[in-house]
This record gives structure tokens, sequence and C-alpha cells, in this order.
């Protein structure tokens, strides 16, 4: 057998590259080392900035050169720091490397031994990490979310007002809207958004075991942990103060199980909408081109919501293993979280992918009303609780004498089809009040929805 030319072992690097593209511009291998090379040059301007060691602030011209290997970042960096981690065997090393390298390039060779001053690798870390996950959920991820958010929204608007037979266990139940339906789901997602936008990013910069014990060995009139503060803040990121060698992951954890929360949701959402294609009250739009069954050639297949389905649970299983093991470490430092977090692209990338294929489901699909007003004419029988809520009400009012109502309608209904003649001769033979039985004669599956349309006002 013939050996294959080297080939992407995920899909997210294969069949969907074009899909998970940007999340890869910051949670890739590619993406996290230029995060670490602006850590470490935005740390040596720190430090010249101060003067510290006898050294003089940088030009504006100094500057921007320095930060240029960063935010010009490209091929020849990442091939550079490939070459260079084959010899140190380690990451954040070789990103030093680079850095010093550059300074000698830039005539800079005066403040090299400022290059990770006093680092541990956690410190470049944990500030990296922090970087490329904010600017990942903020430019990529949450836009894609808000973008699904607000298609619910305009869906359940849009279908506030067609009635549709509610199932509970399956089983026809109190009639609801279309649109209100849609709105549960926009509202609960709008409530993990918020959370959402309001996580914290936390670095830490403090040394070996977060002591700060090698700053105030070289120089012990510095107030580091200002320093520290203020140059994590500087970067966007909430500072921890108080650390092992490791900033403690627990705003990683936070923040994976509410972007897992989010994904479990549109889980249900995916599932349910499947459900009511394959009722009918779904019909999909045919994409020109495309083919549904390799056999059956009038098969439209709901493929969207189900690849959302399986990807979801993909992401969901990883951003579960993240949360739960990076909150641990053994003392002061273990490894168990550097190859863990290298998988945190995978399952942002994962729950993009399902994004992508619910927003597209969502515009694939049109409401069919006239199978949801079929179904409802088909289930008279759902009439049958408010029928006896107004007994129970003309009883406590005194202007019935009906005995257990409830046994009542269950005698007339349980387990059986009963239509609108049937039930307006037994709403005809009910000892209740004239203003009740007109309530109840009115009364259809189409019209009996509370205030389910209104109830789209609690939506933002």
């Amino acid at each position: 057998m013939s050996t294959l030319p080297s080939q992407p072992l995920s899909p997210l690097d294969g069949r969907y590259h074009s899909v998970v593209a940007p999340i890869g511009e910051h949670l890739s291998e590619a993406g996290l080392n230029r995060a670490r090379v602006e850590v470490e040059v935005e740390w040596l301007i720190v430090l010249t900035d101060n003067s510290l060691f006898g050294s003089s602030p940088l030009d504006d011209a100094q500057k921007h050169a320095l930060r240029a290997l960063y935010t010009e970042f490209g091929q020849a960096e990442i091939d550079w720091l490939a070459a260079r981690e084959a010899i140190t065997r380690h990451d954040v090393k070789a990103v030093e490397y680079l850095v010093r390298d550059r300074l000698t390039t830039l005539g800079l060779d005066s403040i090299a031994e400022l290059t990770h001053f006093a680092c541990t690798s956690e410190d470049i870390n944990s500030v990296s990490y922090a970087l490329t996950v904010q600017r990942a959920v903020t430019e990529v991820w949450l836009p894609k979310f808000r973008a699904v958010l607000d298609r619910l929204r305009a869906m359940a608007l849009e279908m506030r007002d067609v009635p549709m037979l509610s199932r509970t266990h399956g089983q026809p139940a109190t009639p609801t809207t279309m649109g209100r339906e849609f709105g549960v789901f926009a509202y609960r997602l709008e409530r993990i958004a918020r959370q959402i936008d309001a996580s914290e990013y936390l670095g830490k910069f403090s040394g070996a075991t977060g002591t700060f014990a090698a700053h105030v060995s070289a120089e012990p009139n510095v107030d580091w942990p200002a320093l520290s503060r203020a140059f994590v803040e500087s970067l966007g990121l909430e500072w921890n103060p108080l650390t092992t060698q490791i900033e403690s992951h627990d705003w990683q954890a936070e923040l994976y199980n509410r972007v897992s929360h989010a994904g479990r949701v549109l889980h249900n959402l995916a599932t349910d909408v499947w459900t009511y294609i394959s009722l009918g009250y779904f019909a999909q739009i045919p994409v020109a081109g495309a083919t549904g069954s390799s056999t059956m050639p009038h098969k439209i297949n709901p493929i969207r919501f189900e690849n959302a389905e399986a990807n979801f649970e993909l992401a969901s299983a990883v951003f579960d293993s993240l949360a739960a093991t990076l909150v641990t470490s053994r003392m002061q430092r273990d490894l168990t979280d550097s190859t863990t977090q290298r998988n945190i692209g995978v399952a942002f990338g994962h729950s993009l992918l399902a994004l992508d294929n619910i927003l597209r489901g969502l515009g694939e699909i049109s409401l069919s009303a006239e199978v949801l007003a079929a179904d409802l004419e088909a289930n008279w029988e759902v009439l049958a609780e408010p029928i006896q809520t107004v007994i129970r009400a003309e009883i406590t009012a005194g202007r019935s004498k009906i005995s257990d109502p409830y046994a009542v309608l269950k005698d007339l209904t349980r387990g059986r089809r009963v239509g609108q003649a049937e039930l307006a001769e037994f709403i005809g033979g009910l000892d209740i009040g004239e203003d009740a039985r007109a309530r109840l004669l009115a009364l259809t599956p189409a019209t009996y929805l509370g205030i389910a349309s209104a109830q789209l006002e609690y939506l933002n």
C-alpha cells in the first residue's frame, strides 16, 4: 500500500478548515507563539521605561521596531522558532532566543539580558494564553454566537403569532406559538452571552513560584507587585496576585463551562428543530446542486442540525475535560496543564463549526404554517385543560356543583380523540355560568395560547 503525503489528522485542519480558520489565528501554535513574543517584548519595554538596571527608555522608533516582532510575526518567525525548538526542546526558551536574536539585528544588544528577565515560562504562557483566548472569544467566537442569537431572536419575533401544538413527553399538550418556543432558546442564550461577556482573563507575572524572589534579589527597592500588575493590566487582562508557579486557571474553567453550557443549549435547539422538520412543521429549502441521499433522490436531510449536534458534543467533551483538568496542579507545579491547553483551539474549533452549521441551518428552513394548523385541528382534546380549570373556578365562585371536574374531563378525553362538535356538546351541558360557557365555546386549539405572543417582550 502506498504512503500518503502528509495529511491533517483533525478534520478541523482539513475538511472544515475554511470555517474554523479564524479561530486558528489566535489558538494555533503560531498564534500562541506570536502572543509569547508580544509578552516578551512588552515586558522588555516596561523594564526599560522604568530605567531598571542602568537601562534607558527606548525611543518611539526603537519601540515600533521592537513591536514589529509580533505585529509582523509571520512564516519566517514560525520557521525560526521550529528550528530553534528542535534544539532547545523548550518552546518558551525558543521564543526568548528569537527576541534576543532580533535585538541584535536592531542594534539593541545592550538590553538583551533583560529579555525574559526574572520570568518563569508560566509568566509568559499564562499571559499569552489569556490574550489568545480573550481575542479568540471576543473577536471570533462571540460574534458568531451573537449572529446565531440574533437570528433566533428575529425568527422568534417573526413567528410569535403562529400557533403550534405543544408536545410534552412527546404527547399533544397545551398549545404555544412557534415564535415563543424560539424565544425561550433566545432568552436562555442571552443570559449565557452576558456571562461570557463578563468573563475575566487572568495572568500572573511573579516568577518561579509566584513569590517575586528573583525580582527582589536583583533589585529590592522596586515595587515588583505594582509593576507586575500594571504590566498585566496594560495588556487588557486581570492580574492574579497570589499563585504558585502557574496561574490557577480558574478563569479558564469558568469560561469553558459557560461556552460548553451555551453549546448544550444550542444542541437542544438543534434536536428540537430536527424534530419539527420531521413533523413537517418546517420545510427545508433545497440547495441547488446538493444531494440528500446517494440512492433516494427526493431526500433533503437536516444535516446542518445533525452536524451541529455532533460538534457541540465534541466541543463540550473537550471543554469539560479542560475545565476539570486545569484547576488541579500538584503542589507548586506539574505539566498536566501544558499539553491540555494545547487543545483549547480544538474545543473552540468544534464549537465554532457547530455555530456555523446552526446559523446556516436556520437560514435553510421555512415555516409550514398549514401543517401546524392541521395538527392543532386534529387535537381538540387539549382543551380539556381549560374546561376543567374553568369548572373549578365556577365551583369556587358558587356557580357550579360539579364534583371532581378533573375526573370528568379525564373520562371524556384521556387516551381518545375528541372533536370540536363533541366538545361543544359537552360544554353546552355543563353546570356553569353562561359567561364561562361562552368563553369555552369560543376557544379552539389555535386560540388557546394564553399570553404566548406577549411573552416575547422579555427578549432584549
